[in-house]
């Protein structure tokens, strides 16, 4: 059987990932709330591999890798946790996380091995370009957008889907979180 692998993204309303150094927005673009953050514990607890690319790597590494455990949120002391493969032909192990391996070669021939091979689903957290590649070579089985009531478009930066090929979304689940936190769940399938 085939591991699920789900691109799980956060975006703001006109589809930016993040925004760049002059946004002073703080973590969850300052929107998070007691559900979301409950149901974001509940998302990364489930026995599961976490997939990144090198870029979303890095920044988890510099986010999160010099805190304490003991400093850490639940949240992100869960994704620090989590087993975690790196696609990347520039980082070589051992890495400052734990039970984190890196695994080099074309992102779409490592994924459809570990889809292959995984016991349990695979989730991608970010990872733009990594992602999507993959979604074009037909291995992401479920994109989870997470969208925060903001507009970025002074400050917005990695647009989500620019350059991804055309889809079209099946919604298969939807949530509204803390009155105003849109968490929205597809199968992907190409537009022919």
């Amino acid at each position: 059987m085939t591991a699920v692998y789900t691109w799980d993204v956060f975006s703001t309303l006109d589809g930016f990932g993040s925004y760049g150094p002059d946004g002073d927005w703080g973590g969850y673009w300052g929107k998070q709330g007691p559900e979301f953050l409950a149901n974001r514990l509940a998302v990364i607890s489930r026995e599961q591999r976490m997939v990144l690319g090198a870029n979303t790597f890095r920044q988890f590494l510099e986010l999160l890798g010099p805190v304490p455990d003991t400093d850490l949120d639940p949240v992100n002391s869960r994704m620090r946790g989590m087993p975690t493969t790196v696609v990347s032909t520039t980082l070589t192990g051992p890495l400052a996380w734990p039970d984190a391996t890196v695994v080099a070669g074309d992102a779409v021939d490592v994924v459809a091995r570990l889809k292959e091979e995984s016991a349990v689903p695979l989730r991608s957290h970010g990872s733009l370009s990594l992602n999507r590649a993959l979604m074009a070579a037909g291995l992401v089985d479920r994109v989870q957008v997470t969208i925060f009531p903001v507009i970025s478009g002074q400050t917005g930066t990695d647009r989500i889907f620019e350059g991804a090929a055309d889809f079209d979304l099946e919604l298969l689940a939807h949530r509204t979180f803390d009155g105003h936190t849109q968490e929205l769940i597809y199968r992907p399938t190409p537009h022919r």
